[in-house]
């Protein structure tokens, strides 16, 4: 039997036979350096530039991601009081981009963004069940999932726009 050839830059590659959050980890750790490695190479003003009608842009997606990473993993599983309720900004305006967003703060937000959650999730067992105002409550494997979801499902935008804007694609670009 031979052993297959894995890319190692591949999380969820490497972790075959991981337990449940170890795989859960890995595909979500992937899709999120899909979003990331989709912008990078580009200028401000490619991640800025709209391809579609719709207020998406790949540093709208970014903008949006870190928002995103922020209320499921700090607000909603760290019940973090200072974070507040969602705002209706927080949905309409987390694709707009302001004056000071560059490719560079947008990559780090998201980057501290995403390396906060890994911190904050650690602290808690995969069943740990907290409060949610419109579900009730979820789990943090309830959030992986869905954070899994949301980041593929942005991932696969970014694929689109990136090759819109300069014809680059591929799974790793």
């Amino acid at each position: 039997m031979t052993t297959p050839s894995i890319d190692p830059s591949l999380p969820p590659m490497l972790a075959l036979t991981g337990g449940e959050r170890e795989v859960l980890e890995a595909f979500l750790d992937f899709h999120r350096a899909m979003v990331t490695r989709k912008a990078l190479g580009l200028s401000d003003q490619d991640i800025r530039r709209r391809h579609v009608p719709s207020l998406t842009t790949l540093g709208g997606l970014l903008k949006h991601l870190t928002i995103v990473e922020r209320n499921w993993f700090r607000r909603v599983l760290a019940q973090d009081p200072t974070m507040g309720p969602p705002t209706q900004e927080d949905a309409d305006g987390s694709f707009m981009l302001d004056a000071e967003d560059t490719l560079d703060t947008l990559v780090a937000a998201y980057g501290e963004a995403c390396a906060e959650s890994r911190r904050i999730a650690a602290e808690f067992p995969l069943d740990h069940v907290v409060p949610h105002a419109e579900l009730g409550q979820v789990s943090l494997c309830w959030i992986y999932v869905h954070m899994i979801e949301e980041t593929a499902r942005h991932a696969g935008h970014a694929d689109i726009l990136r090759e819109l804007t300069d014809g680059v694609t591929g799974a790793v670009v």
